[in-house]
């Protein structure tokens, strides 16, 4: 027997509970998307191919994660989250496993697809899912602890499995990375209520988000923004060049400090965005974002100021991300949070690979201040986007007061 509970109802313990629960899925999910950049030397001896050759395998995973998302949430959408999430996770499992035993390159890039899949079924489900078990008034704090995860995947989990690379091989890095996924599945699915995300939606309501502006809107700065992050950071070894003279323990180091930084980051922009609106945080951030891109252009030959800048550019980068997936599902029609909420990641992950390709086209002729100028334009478009659109947004709350609520049906046991 299963009793419901609205997300009115939604008490501080438990639902806290849930989304640190899927941040240990969306960590090890971002482990396997970051580690592979720090593993292309091995990867490549191995299979015998260039270090161009084995970074394909980032790109591959970045857009079929960008093309799945939304299709797979559609194909999903009648389904419970609980099934959805451990399913997602046994896929990936599936894709980690098929990597680490593949004897060739061309098997290698298939399977980081079918991995690609299932980390495109698990992290917006897991953030549509907390969003939905906090309730409204929390939605921003529970977004913001599931992308913990991301953020800690970045800081811990790509630096460990990188020295499990280097010390046992790359295979082992991914037969870590489907251990910890395999660890996360079985407590989801002991754990985890059931959770509905609304009606029964035909194709056409499910759909529906794409032809709403405000959605749109979210998704062009999304992209704007995440394409200017990621230009300083993807090649932050040349940016930073005159101040670490090449040497990768400190480029490191700044890695490091950009991800600790993030995960402060993405937890206050959660509680700002729960006080003040996420709209105001992404304005924020990305406004704070051009002023630091901005003095990395003129001011980068220094270390020490070269580990502030990082922070900083941590903090507003990561302060980004839960926000917008906050600002989408508030436009959502009940049943379709998780195709809005994977339209967004999708748009994140295109922009990853969009910003590596951009990026390498400016940095030969431009070098690396052209790069960060280069961010800075665009982080100061996706603000002005997002202030533009802040007219469609009137009303948002109001709307979504009095629209229905979504249940998650738990048993009484839990």
């Amino acid at each position: 027997m299963t009793r419901t509970v609205q997300a009115t109802d939604a008490q501080p313990g438990p639902w806290r509970g849930h989304a640190a629960v899927l941040a240990l899925g969306t960590f090890a999910v971002g482990t396997d998307a970051f580690v592979i950049a720090g593993l292309l030397p091995e990867i490549s001896d191995s299979l015998d191919v260039s270090v161009g050759a084995a970074g394909q395998l980032v790109s591959v995973f970045s857009l079929a994660y960008a093309l799945l998302s939304p299709v797979l949430a559609t194909l999903t959408s009648r389904w419970s989250r609980r099934s959805v999430l451990i399913l997602a996770l046994l896929v990936f499992a599936v894709g980690n496993v098929v990597t680490a035993l593949a004897p060739d390159y061309t098997l290698v890039l298939i399977s980081r697809v079918i991995a690609a899949a299932g980390a495109a079924m698990f992290t917006p489900n897991a953030g549509a899912t907390a969003a939905t078990l906090a309730g409204p008034e929390q939605r921003g704090r529970a977004i913001a602890i599931v992308t913990v995860g991301l953020t800690a995947s970045l800081a811990l989990g790509a630096p460990l499995g990188t020295a499990i690379g280097d010390a046992l091989g790359w295979q082992a890095t991914m037969w870590f990375v489907t251990a910890l996924a395999l660890l996360v599945a079985p407590v989801i699915a002991l754990r985890l209520p059931e959770v509905s995300v609304g009606a029964r939606a035909g194709l056409r309501q499910r759909l529906a988000p794409l032809t709403d502006r405000r959605v749109v809107g979210v998704l062009a700065c999304t992209l704007i923004a995440f394409i200017g992050v990621y230009l300083p950071y993807t090649y932050i070894s040349a940016v930073f060049e005159p101040a670490t003279g090449g040497n990768s323990g400190r480029v490191a180091i700044l890695l490091l400090v950009f991800g600790l930084a993030g995960t402060a980051g993405n937890l206050t922009a959660g509680r700002l965005a729960d006080r003040k609106g996420p709209r105001k945080v992404v304005i924020g951030a990305t406004l704070l974002l051009t002023v630091v891109f901005g003095l990395m252009a003129v001011a980068h030959s220094s270390y020490a100021l070269a580990v502030v800048l990082s922070a900083v550019s941590g903090i507003g980068s990561w302060s980004v991300t839960a926000p917008q997936q906050q600002r989408i599902i508030a436009f959502a029609a009940p049943g379709t949070e998780p195709l809005v909420v994977s339209l967004n990641a999708a748009v994140m992950y295109l922009a990853i690979s969009l910003s590596s390709v951009l990026g390498a086209g400016i940095l030969g002729p431009g070098g690396p201040a052209h790069l960060a100028w280069t961010g800075a334009a665009f982080t100061v478009a996706a603000a002005l986007i997002t202030v533009l659109t802040g007219r469609f947004e009137s009303g948002t709350s109001t709307a979504a007061a009095a629209a229905p609520r979504v249940g998650a049906q738990e048993s009484p046991a839990k």
